[in-house]
This record gives structure tokens, sequence and C-alpha cells, in this order.
């Protein structure tokens, strides 16, 4: 672990000079005069008063070396249609969507919400906000209206991207009917919503705000929109991320050091070469999306696949026979798409040519160590694990195979990451724990460059949330147990706040609560996350009634249970909905009040809720045993 453990010291023991070497990079229209500006803890600034462009980063610097390039590739399993774009072509699309964004009032430092399906257009939207010095905003198509209401409140959109549809497992899911809802819902009105038309969908072109993007695309098409040519710590995304309140909190993420943290992670995490072709089967929701699907395969010079689609459809075979037909070289996915994919007929994998793939990555939660001797030994290729999160943008632990190939372990993904100076702490008093002792996985100041610059528009949410003194010093917690061996591998083993994760999709338990109590029928409520099989962790929730009666025959608890479900599907969409809701007489709570979750959780997963000195009333665990021993 020679050449890894030097590397990383120095990344740590050097920060400036590090990341000077690695800004090389990217392009500079103007130098940086400072590499690191760490005068304002937790604040940090990196590469102040160098000017770039993401955009320019991602296309406008590869025209004239890889302009026949395929840049992106566009594949949908619901709708039959693929799609090509070489970079040139991609460059023009991104400069037409930039035209029409300007002349609907979008400008640099202005917000775009873009609620929108995995399409190609999608891929434009984010690089041509990048392109004008604009902030997009990414909600995931399958929020619903009272989410995305709660966005468009907190970013105040110049402009709203969407389409008249998405699609998921043969069904049509029509977005106009969200959008409409969510902007009666939200108090800032946006002016303005640029409509994608899929012919999905019953076209919706009468409302005044709507604008069809097509025409205005044809008017704009040899647009050339120049480059705006940001200040290094400038804003490039807000990015919403759930919390252990009913409030989203906006990630902020800045533009050079997103842009460097990136175009090294390529090398030196996953060894992308310029020309690789990179199947990142994410949503551009989430920050993998943001990262992988579209700015680091495109700045390093790779070919990016844009799947819409799910793992097993028209067959389990669909994902292995995309790397076959596009000689996909770097697969990044879940451990959830990855045990569904266990449960297919081996032969789809078998019969398809995988010689092209050197490695897969996986990533989104904790991958069991089951699925991880399955994958490997079914694919005969590296499995590399990497954990990270939506606020650091890039991984914090992995095994960099770019640095060193070091051995993997089952069970952990990996060692520290460079940049990062991790350590493991004891949750009261804040000292390091030795190896193999089980603490709070935290950060040193100052975070490498791509992480969070705070959150938006609320730095104090950003200080109180994340940072605290810790034996002096300001650390960041990343809210996740952990415990690290003598080698330096990190497992991951938990939450340590109300925060689960569903299929790789982050959901703070709180926000299921207040869509399940804005039901008339529901007087208290507490969702908990319990182990799945396949999903990692699902939302289990448990309701007292306002009136007991209500849920006294099967039937009637039938009946309420789907419409306390739809509620939540109103709220968050049907990624956020419980696996089910149990009613229940009343919840374990201390004499103070609080909920007690972790017992609630144990009794769900069968396990012992161990001692609870402080608890109100012992018979709330007999109700709840009770409950879930009845199904």
């Amino acid at each position: 672990m020679t050449r890894y453990r030097d590397f990383h010291r120095r990344s740590i023991d050097a920060p400036a000079e590090f990341w000077r070497a690695e800004a090389t990079r990217i392009h500079w229209e103007t130098p940086f005069h400072t590499v690191l500006d760490a005068s304002r803890p937790p604040f940090t600034r990196w590469f102040v008063g160098g000017r770039t462009n993401l955009c320019h980063n991602a296309l406008d610097r590869h025209l004239a070396t890889r302009g026949q390039q395929d840049a992106l590739v566009s594949v949908s399993t619901e709708t039959g249609i693929e799609r090509r774009f070489t970079y040139a072509e991609l460059y023009d699309e991104v400069n037409r969507m930039a035209a029409v964004m300007r002349s609907l009032g979008v400008a640099r430092g202005e917000r775009v919400l873009i609620y929108l399906p995995m399409i190609p257009e999608a891929v434009f939207a984010v690089l041509a906000c990048a392109r004008l010095g604009a902030i997009h905003s990414v909600v995931f198509g399958g929020f619903a209206a009272a989410s995305l209401a709660a966005r468009i409140d907190d970013a105040k959109p110049a402009l709203i991207v969407t389409a008249d549809a998405g699609a998921r497992g043969g069904k049509v899911i029509d977005y106009t009917p969200l959008v409409d809802e969510a902007l009666a819902r939200a108090e800032h009105k946006t002016a303005r919503v640029l409509l994608i038309d899929r012919q999905l969908a019953p076209e919706r072109l009468s409302a005044s705000y709507l604008v069809a993007y097509e025409p205005l695309r044809e008017q704009y098409f040899n647009a050339h929109v120049p480059c705006e040519w940001l200040e290094s710590n400038e804003s490039s995304y807000v990015l919403y991320t759930s919390g252990t309140t009913g409030r989203p909190k906006g990630v902020q993420r800045d533009v050079g050091g997103y842009a460097v943290a990136l175009a090294a992670s390529m090398e030196y995490i996953f060894e992308g070469r310029a020309g690789d072709t990179m199947f990142t089967a994410s949503d551009i929701g989430w920050v993998v999306g943001h990262s992988y699907i579209i700015y680091a395969p495109l700045i390093a010079g790779l070919t990016t696949v844009l799947y819409e689609g799910t793992p097993v459809r028209p067959d389990g075979g669909i994902w292995w026979r995309l790397v076959e037909q596009h000689k996909i070289n770097l697969m990044f996915t879940s451990p959830t798409a990855l045990r569904v994919l266990k449960k297919q007929d081996p032969a789809l994998m078998k019969a398809a040519d995988l010689s092209s793939l050197r490695a897969l990555f996986l990533a989104g939660e904790p991958l069991d160590e089951p699925t991880a001797a399955w994958i490997q030994d079914a694919l005969g290729k590296p499995v590399v694990d990497n954990y990270w999160q939506t606020e650091t943008g890039w991984p914090i632990i992995a095994i960099q195979r770019g640095v060193e190939a070091l051995p993997p372990k089952l069970g952990s993904p990996g060692v520290p990451v460079y940049g990062y100076n991790l350590a493991i702490r004891d949750a009261g008093s804040g000292e390091r724990c030795g190896p193999g002792e089980k603490g709070v996985v935290t950060l040193g100041y100052p975070l490498p460059p791509g992480c969070m610059t705070t959150v938006w528009g609320d730095d104090k949410r950003f200080v109180d949330t994340y940072w605290s003194e810790m034996a002096g010093e300001p650390v960041y917690s990343t809210f996740d147990w952990g415990i690290q061996d003598d080698d330096g591998y990190v497992s991951i083993l938990g939450r340590t706040d109300d925060v689960i994760n569903v299929a790789s999709h982050r959901f703070g338990t709180r926000e299921i609560e207040e869509a399940l109590s804005s039901h008339a029928a529901v007087a208290e409520v507490a969702v908990v996350g319990v182990a799945d099989a396949v999903k990692g962790q699902v939302p289990l929730a448990f309701v007292v009634l306002r009136d007991a009666q209500a849920a006294a025959a099967p039937d009637d608890r039938s009946k309420l249970e789907a419409a306390l479900l739809a509620t939540v599907d109103r709220y968050l969409g049907a990624v956020g909905r419980p696996a089910r809701v149990h009613f229940v007489a009343m919840l374990p709570k201390t004499r103070s009040g609080k909920l007690l979750r972790r017992a609630i959780a144990a009794l769900a997963e069968g396990r012992d809720p161990g001692d609870l000195p402080t608890i109100e009333d012992p018979a709330a665990l007999q109700i709840l045993r009770s409950v879930l021993e009845g199904g």
C-alpha cells in the first residue's frame, strides 16, 4: 500500500500543492491566484480568482481532437428509440438549448429547474445552464407535486424545463399535471415552463406559461452562445437531498473545484481514458447522474450512455447486451440493481460478449457480501465499490486503482480517497476510534474540491447540520456509522440519523411522516427504515388513528392503507411509498415524548430492541410485536 499511502498523505499534508497539480486537467480562461482559501472555517474556496466553465470543459475544448467521436448515446427501452450525438453534434444541441433559454430570460446566476426523464434534452439543458452561467436544479422525474413545489419555492427558478411525460416499466407518467399542481402550490411564480413534447401524453400547451421547445429550437438552430466565464467559486448547481426534517436541503456546488475533482477521479478511481465508453445506470436527478452520466465522462473525453428503462425490461439481459452493443468499458450502478439482476437467468449474462468491459463500479448503499461475491464470480471483472454522498459530489472511500490496485475486501468499499482526511470518531467524545471500533465517519477541514460549498440560501444550516467541534477542530459528519480496520479499510454500518437508503434513493423518514400526517385520519405516525433483501432498506409506517374503529375490520384497514399510500405518492412520488402501513394503538416513546425509532426498527426486523429504561409505556412494544406478528 506504499504508493496509495504516500499519495493520500501528500493530499492531506500539502493540499494546495497537491490540487495545484490536478488543476491542470481542465481549461482555465483566467488562471487562479490562490489554490486554497481556508481562512473562514468551515467554508472553503478552491482555485480563487480562476475563471472557467463546465460546458466548455465538457464540450468546446474537445471539438478539435474528438469532434466526430460519440459523446452521448441515448437508449430508451421504454420507447425503443436510440439516439447518438458526436461531440460536435452535442455542442450544437447545447447551443440551441442555451439560445432558447436565453430568449426566455435565463441569464448568469438565474436558476433553472429541470424536471425531465432520461432523454438527451435533459443533458442539453444541464450543459446549456452551465454555458450560460445559470444554476441548474435537477429534480428527479418521479417526485410528486408537493416535493416539486418545495424545490420551486427554495430555488426560485426563472424557468422550468419539463416534458409531456416520462416512462418506466412500460407505464407512461404524465408530467404536466404534476408541474401544474406544483406551480399552483408554490408561492414562487415561475414565468415560463419550457416543454419537450415526446408525444407520450396529451399535449397541454394551452396554459399561458407553457412554451413548446421544438419551434424555438428551429428558430435558434444555427445559434452560437458564448460561454460565461465564471469565477471558480460561483455556483454551478443546487441539488436537493433529504434531511431529518421535512424541508429538503439544497446542496450548493461550485464550478472550478467540481471540474477538477471530477477530472482527477476519472483517472484515479475509474481509470477512464479519452475515447472510452461509460455506462452509468442511474438518473440525472441524483448526484451520480450529475457527476458520472454528464460531467465527468465528458470532461475526460469519454462517450457516456444515457439509459431510460429498467434493468429487467425487455428482460434481465438488457444491460449486458448494451455492454456488448456499445462496447462499454466502464459500468457504474447500485447494489440494488445487482440484487435484481442476481434473480435473473444467469444465461442472459453469459450470452453477451462482455470483453470490452474493464470494471464494474458500485455506489449508493452498502454492498452486501453475498451480492459482492456473486457479481465478482459471474462477471470475472474487477468490481469496485465506492462510498460517497450528494454532499461530496464524488467518492469518499474507494479502491483507487489508478493510484494503486489494492485488493478489495468484502463488506468494505475500500480506503479513504485522496483529499479526504477521514476519521472514525466516538459520537460522544469526538475522539478518534481505534481499529475495529464503531464510530461516526467524519471528514476533517478543509473538504477537498468538488464538495458542497454550503446549503443553498442558508449558510447557518450548513454549519449547524454538518459541522461541529470535535477534539478542538472543525469536523464534518457524514451521519454514517463505520469502522476502520488495521489496513485502513472502512466499512459503513448505517445511518446515525433518520435518513434511509431505499434502492440508493435517500429519504428522510420525517418527509414520509409529514406526508402521512397530512391525511385527516392520522393522529400520530412513525416511519423507520428496515432491511430489505433487494432494496437495502424500505420504509415501514406505524400509524395511530384519530378513530381506532376506522381500521377495525380487515377491509377497512386495507382501504385506509391504500389511501395513506396514495397520499405519500402525491407528496413524494412512488419512490417514497412505505412497504406497509401498520395500525397501532400507541407508539413507543420516552417519558419526554421522543419516538424510540431504533426500538421500532429493531422489532420490525425481528431483533431485540434492547434495554429501554426511558420508555414511557412498555406496553407499546408488545402492541407493536402483536401487530407485526399478525402481518
